[in-house]
């Protein structure tokens, strides 16, 4: 088993570059000795892949011989960009070429808080390609149902005016909120219709979130097309889900995934 220490560099063609960090063998090898499932980690709004989950998943991966992907957004962590110039479409884009340029056999993502939303945007665009997601605290939509649905108008007015809104935050510095976003938020929306999807989707949600508020997801869940989709909530989980047991419930879903799915490839 081969397993990346060294974070890697994807070239955009605009010349920002993705950082990356893969367990396992390369997507690419899998694909070509059988086909066997990689996992893709897409993080939340302003993490990194040195989150505590990310870096869970790439522990249980080295630990099972998984394939696992994990990569930081335009504008996040160590891959280049300033965050306040990323939108919802340019995310989904870097997600896209990691899929297409890293991990070109089938994938499982899994996506936390808005990787939830550019999960689903990836799974649309990669039918094929994309065999399930586990989204724990899914936030598709935020930037118009948790944001702007959410703003006065005070706030909204300096978003218009300023193009620039700075949202306290808890986890670290306030949050600099583009009007860009909200704008290009609009062209992904996916609650207002039912999403084409009908694969496998597990989601874990926490009723103490205060982010993502536990009725978001079971909205997710109706809206989605496929009847393979189930929810897993934790009274006392926040918006991290990343206690231990949280973590052990992540890596049991997908475990249970991956014999799953196993067998039909």
């Amino acid at each position: 088993m081969s397993t990346q220490t060294q974070v890697s560099f994807l070239s955009r063609a605009d010349g920002e570059k993705i950082a990356y960090l893969q367990e396992e063998s390369t997507c690419l090898q899998e694909e070509s000795t059988g086909g066997n499932l990689g996992v893709t980690w897409l993080g939340g709004f302003k993490s990194d892949m040195t989150g505590t989950k990310a870096t869970a998943l790439a522990d249980w991966a080295r630990t099972g011989n998984r394939t696992y992907t994990r990569f930081d957004y335009f504008g996040h962590g160590q891959s280049s960009g300033q965050f306040v110039e990323g939108t919802i479409s340019r995310w989904r884009d870097d997600a896209l070429a990691v899929l297409d340029e890293l991990c070109m056999g089938p994938q499982i993502l899994v996506g936390s808080s808005m990787g939830a939303w550019v999960a689903l945007l990836a799974a649309l665009a990669r039918p094929t390609q994309v065999k399930a997601l586990v989204l724990i605290a899914p936030a598709p939509d935020f930037t118009e149902a948790l944001m702007w649905e959410g703003f006065d108008e005070t706030i909204r007015t300096t978003l218009r005016t300023e193009g620039i809104y700075q949202q306290p935050s808890d986890y670290d510095e306030p949050y600099e909120i583009s009007y860009r976003l909200i704008e290009d938020g609009r062209q992904h929306l996916l609650l207002g219709d039912t999403i084409p999807l009908s694969l496998p989707v597990r989601i874990l949600q926490g009723m103490a979130d205060e982010d993502v508020p536990w009725r978001h997801a079971m909205l997710l869940a109706e809206t989605l097309a496929g009847d393979d989709v189930t929810v897993s909530l934790t009274k006392s989980g926040d918006h991290r889900l990343s206690e231990p047991d949280d973590i052990e419930r992540l890596t049991g879903t997908l475990d249970r995934l991956l014999a799953d799915l196993q067998r039909d490839l």
